[in-house]
C-alpha cells in the first residue's frame, strides 16, 4: 500500500461515508477476561458516538508506512492452510456477524498481545468499498465501479480516565460518549486485511499499526 491508497481508505471512516453496519466490540480486563462485549448498528448510534468509534479505527490507519504501518505478509502455506488466516477469511466472508467467529477472533487477540495493566477495547468494523475508476493521468475518479473491496479494520484502544471520549455503559451494554469513567485511548496497536494494493484487495498482505514503533523496532 502506499499513501495515496491510504488516505483513500482513511476518508472513507467518517460517518455517512463508508458501507460499516455495525460496531463490534470487546471490553477486556488486565486479566484477559472478557467483561463484555458488544454489537452496535451503525444505524442507531449518535453522530457522536459513530464518529468516536470511526476515529479510533481511523487512528490504526494513521503514521507513516514502515515505521508505524507495518506491511505483514503471509506466506502461500499460511493462506492455503492456517488457521489464523483462515478465521481472518471467514470473518471477512460473514461480514462479522457470526458471533462465534468473533468470539474465536477476541480469543487468539486476547492470548497474543499484553497491554498491561489497562482493561481495553477491541474494536472491530467490516466495510465493503466500490472502488471508483481513476482516470489514467490519476487526476480524479468518477462514479463507476471498478471493484469491491471488502476489509476488516480493528484497533486495540487502553481504557483510562481522560477527556470525554467513547466509554463502556454497562447498563446499556453499549458504546457511547462519555465525560468521565474509563474512556478509549488511542489506540496502541491496529490493523486492516486484506491490504488495499494497487485499489484491490491482496488477501496475502495485512497492514499492521502500532502506535510506539520504537518498541516494535527495539
Amino acid at each position: 500500500m502506499n499513501q495515496k491508497e491510504l488516505g483513500e481508505l482513511r476518508r472513507r471512516l467518517r460517518p455517512g461515508k463508508n458501507a460499516i453496519s455495525h460496531i463490534y466490540g470487546c471490553y477486556v480486563s488486565p486479566l484477559k477476561q472478557v467483561i463484555a462485549e458488544v454489537d452496535q448498528p451503525m444505524s442507531l448510534l449518535g453522530e457522536d458516538d459513530a464518529e468516536s468509534c470511526l476515529a479510533l479505527l481511523r487512528k490504526a490507519l494513521s503514521g507513516g508506512l514502515g515505521r508505524s504501518l507495518i506491511d505483514i505478509e503471509f506466506s502461500t502455506r499460511q493462506v492455503a492452510e492456517g488457521e489464523e488466516h483462515k478465521l481472518l477469511r471467514e470473518l471477512r466472508e460473514s461480514r462479522l456477524k457470526n458471533q462465534e467467529l468473533r468470539r474465536a477472533f477476541y480469543d487468539k487477540v486476547i492470548q497474543s498481545v499484553d497491554m498491561g495493566e489497562d482493561n481495553y477495547l477491541i474494536l472491530l468494523a467490516c466495510d465493503s468499498y466500490d472502488v471508483p475508476f481513476r482516470s489514467k493521468n490519476d487526476e480524479g475518479m468518477d462514479d463507476g465501479s471498478e471493484t469491491v473491496f471488502t476489509y476488516l479494520a480493528c484497533a486495540l484502544c487502553p481504557m483510562r480516565e481522560g477527556k470525554p471520549g467513547l466509554g463502556y455503559v454497562s447498563a446499556e451494554n453499549a458504546l457511547h460518549v462519555k465525560t468521565a469513567g474509563r474512556l478509549a485511548a488511542p489506540p496502541e496497536v491496529g490493523f486492516l486485511w486484506p491490504a488495499f494494493d494497487n485499489r484491490a484487495a491482496n488477501l496475502y498482505n495485512a497492514l499492521y499499526y502500532v502506535r510506539r514503533p520504537e518498541l516494535l523496532h527495539g
